[in-house]
Order: C-alpha cells, then structure tokens, then sequence
C-alpha cells in the first residue's frame, strides 16, 4: 500500500485545542485554511480556499498548542486520512483529515515570535553529536562545496 504523503502552508482558522486520550495521549487539532493564488487577465488573485483539519499526536501537539496561535502561518506535512459517519438525523458524512508528523512556522511573510521564556527554560536543547570523519556528518563550520559553472550537479 503507498504512502499518501501531503504538505500544505495555510494560515490556522483557529487556536489549536489540545485534549488527552483516555490513556493520556496528548493530541491536538486546528483547521489549516490554504490558498491558491491563481493568475487572471488582470494579476494575480486569491482563489478558493480549501480547509483541513490537522490532527498532532503526543510531545509535538503540546509543542504545537504552547507555539501556534490563530491566523499563524505554518507548513504541515503528513498523511491524508479520510473518515465518514453518520448524523443523528441518518444523514452520510465524510471529511478530509491529515495526520501530521512534522508542523512548523512558515517565515515566507513574517517573523516567527520565539516561544515563551519559561516554555524554553524547561526544555534544554539537546547537544549535537559529533561528526564522524570523513561521514555525512553535520555540516556545521563548513562552507558548501561550489558546483563547476554550468554544471547540473548538486554540490551536496
């Protein structure tokens, strides 16, 4: 079976709302509004919006609802879902949902706003492991290799 991988930048409709499982998993859920610009005889203009509801599972959703706020712009990248039911008036439903596994700020027309102070304080970053000689190991301190002139090859 393949993978139905997606990702999508929008602007969140709504602040994300953060529940608990009966087993104490933490999951978060907002809807992602997303754009098309579309070009016409007289420029560009804003087409149709589509919506999605997102769903975060575990550590990321609390990262997710401590970070993201209503009208954020972010980049979320995931698996489409599709799930339908039935309304108590008998009537058939269904909706399009993405389960996230990566959600970030987009900084394509603002700055990000860091995280609260106490938020960060109670997360030390973690230390980077060391590079390996002569591996793929981070490419900190180093400059990136220049690709002849012409040439079609990526220098990484």
């Amino acid at each position: 079976m393949a993978d139905n991988q997606v990702t999508l930048t929008g602007n969140l409709t709504d602040d994300p709302e953060l529940r608990f499982t009966p087993n104490g998993v933490a999951v978060a859920n907002f809807r992602l509004a997303v754009d098309q610009r579309v070009w016409d005889t007289d420029g560009w203009k804003d087409g149709e919006p589509s919506y999605f509801r997102v769903n975060v599972w575990r550590d990321q959703a609390e990262y997710v609802s401590r970070s993201l706020r209503k009208g954020a712009r972010c980049v979320v990248a995931g698996r489409l879902k599709s799930r339908s039911w039935e309304t108590p008036e008998g009537q058939r439903r269904s909706a399009v949902e993405v389960d996230a596994d990566e959600v970030g700020m987009s900084l394509r027309f603002a700055a990000v706003v860091p995280a609260p102070a106490e938020a960060a304080a109670a997360e030390p970053a973690p230390e980077p492991a060391p590079a390996k000689a002569g591996g793929n190991g981070p490419r900190r301190g180093r400059q990136p290799a220049k690709a002849a002139a012409g040439s079609d090859e990526v220098p990484f």
